[in-house]
């Protein structure tokens, strides 16, 4: 993976939660295709480090209108439009039954995975519309599609919420030419899930997929690179769920 498949050279790129994992993967992958990517994340040091390759940071606490202000702000002042916003930042940090859930860590799973895109995607609606093909992609869970498998409920519920918003927005803006989808994956290798999963666990997780490992954070952000190609100019409303096999549907 990280071969150059697209050519963004002429592409401004806003990536929440960037600073790590996913995100980072997905800046990464479009700073090589040349696209002037802008991270946005709360992690200062990793941040700090991650934009060598890939891009501009700026601190974006994405459940903060006063953050999300200023970082669009900036990215408008720096290019006057935006043409692709990847929806990352989210997760869960303890695995929890609903019973045990306390009502103020449901509404942080809430803001955190679901608020946090209503609001990011709001201020950058306006952006995204100067483009000629304005593209937004959240990265969702397959969590939030079928619950067959143990899942934290407030993040369950808040990445189920991000599926239905994607096919709002998708119907609200296809007459200005973006496109809204999602992205549903299963199990993919970050260290916040080496950090939440010791070996014995994440070995378990990796034998509930049929394709028996799981998906390195490269692979997932191939797809957000497709989803904002010109390619992927027909496609909206859409999750896409890549999970291994874990799921699969008629």
């Amino acid at each position: 993976m990280g071969d150059v498949r697209y050519d963004f050279s002429d592409r401004v790129v806003a990536v929440t939660g960037a600073a790590t994992g996913i995100g980072h993967a997905t800046a990464e992958q479009f700073a090589k295709a040349g696209a002037s990517v802008f991270l946005l994340d709360v992690d200062d040091g990793a941040g700090g480090e991650a934009v060598a390759a890939s891009g501009t940071y700026l601190h974006c606490d994405v459940t903060s209108r006063d953050d999300i202000n200023n970082a669009f702000a900036r990215i408008e002042a720096d290019h006057g439009r935006l043409d692709v916003l990847v929806n990352n930042a989210g997760g869960f940090g303890v695995q929890r039954t609903t019973e045990e859930l306390e009502p103020h860590e449901w509404q942080r799973l809430l803001d955190l995975n679901l608020t946090s895109v209503f609001l990011v995607s709001r201020r950058a609606t306006s952006l995204l519309r100067t483009s000629a093909n304005g593209r937004i992609i959240t990265i969702g869970s397959l969590a939030g599609l079928v619950s067959s498998y143990k899942a934290s409920p407030g993040y369950a519920a808040a990445k189920a919420g991000v599926h239905a918003l994607t096919r709002v927005l998708a119907h609200e803006l296809a007459r200005d030419g973006i496109t809204v989808n999602a992205i549903a994956p299963s199990a993919v290798l970050t260290e916040r899930i080496r950090q939440l999963r010791d070996e014995a666990e994440r070995a378990d997780t990796a034998r509930s997929i049929p394709l028996g490992r799981y998906q390195a954070p490269e692979e997932l952000a191939a797809w957000v690179l497709f989803l904002s190609s010109v390619e992927a100019g027909f496609m909206t409303g859409q999750t896409i769920s890549v999970n291994g096999g874990r799921h699969m549907t008629q």
